[in-house]
């Protein structure tokens, strides 16, 4: 019986976002400029990131067992590493008058450009058949990319507007990349987790990092914090355009917001803390949703609410939009309602 009405909450509330908007595919990058091999997460959803144990009572004790666990680590023993930024460096940059790439931190898992120019712009990051596509800013304004396709040969090309939805090349560049380590693109800011030190979304997650005692409960201060403080914007979702960027402070600010906001706000607060974290965009069924939601990688065991148990060593599913919105770990489940398309 708890199944079925699972599953018709998620029907009903899946139809209900697609209404809003969700499904026009605004936080998308542009579908013109996209290969069709899209980079798969390097873990699928195969890992059962919420899988139920059947019983309310089984549930509680495993969560007290986890407490235990738990116990001897001191409340507010956490401690971030340093803040990890991620900047654009002029002197490190190569390119044309207009358009410019650095490179120079590619081992930190990341490309930044900048351009003034009167025309559109799009950088591409490219690694092999899978390419990320992005709208590039053209007055001067400094952006961050990641480079979420592991190591190896990237090309990164700017591309500019001609006429309609033509583009031409503008200037290209290659780099043979070493990650420091696989989690790098994920701890930085960039252009879909887009914050720095003194952002206000930074200083709140600070301010629930330094009540926790490891990663685990970061992460169930900051979602607990974002299920109480944010809404689905319903009218916002209808009224989005392609292209759309998030700005977590606004999110945190305003209060209201769709998934793309609510993945960047949460990816941007954990980031920030040490916690790895990656924005996903991709499929959700029933309904075949085109929605945005986090993967979150974290050492500990443990649990994140009543419903949603976290596995050591893995990447585990958040998805913040629902989760606010009531569903629990049911509506995750094992993960094989959601599929996995743009990681960033």
């Amino acid at each position: 019986m708890r199944l079925k009405i699972v599953v018709l909450w998620l029907a009903v509330f899946l139809a209900a976002v697609a209404a809003g908007g969700c499904e026009s595919k605004p936080p998308a990058p542009d579908a013109e400029a996209i290969t069709e091999n899209a980079v798969p997460l390097a873990q699928k959803s195969g890992k059962k990131t919420g899988k139920k144990t059947g019983k309310q009572t089984d549930k509680n004790k495993k969560k007290e067992s986890s407490k235990k666990d738990g116990s001897k680590k001191k409340k507010g023993s956490y401690r971030a590493p340093v803040f990890q930024e991620a900047k654009y460096h002029p002197d490190e940059a190569e390119g044309t008058d207009a358009v410019k790439i650095d490179l120079s931190q590619s081992r930190a898992g990341y490309v930044a450009a900048k351009a003034v120019t009167p025309t559109k712009l799009k950088i591409q990051v490219i690694k092999g058949s899978q390419t990320y596509t992005y709208d590039l800013p053209n007055d001067g304004t400094e952006s961050v990319f990641p480079l979420q396709c592991g190591d190896g040969d990237y090309t990164v090309r700017v591309m500019e507007n001609v006429t309609g939805t033509k583009y031409a090349m503008a200037y290209q560049t290659q780099a043979s990349v070493k990650l420091l380590d696989e989690f790098q693109p994920y701890l930085r800011p960039s252009a879909y987790a887009n914050y720095k030190e003194d952002s206000k979304c930074v200083t709140k997650a600070k301010e629930l990092a330094g009540k926790a005692s490891d990663a685990n409960e970061v992460v169930t201060a900051v979602f607990d914090y974002i299920c109480k403080s944010v809404v689905y914007d319903k009218e916002k979702a209808k009224n989005v355009t392609t292209g759309y960027i998030p700005m977590p402070d606004e999110t945190l600010t305003s209060g209201k917001g769709i998934c793309f906001d609510y993945a960047s706000l949460a990816a941007s607060m954990l980031r920030s803390q040490g916690i790895p974290a990656k924005v996903i965009f991709g499929y959700v069924s029933p309904n075949d949703l085109y929605h945005a939601w986090n993967m979150f990688y974290t050492k500990e065991q443990g649990w994140v609410t009543v419903d949603y148990e976290v596995k050591e060593n893995s990447w585990n599913r958040l998805d913040l939009t629902f989760s606010a919105n009531g569903a629990d770990g049911d509506f995750i489940g094992d993960g094989s309602n959601y599929t996995d398309v743009y990681m960033y």
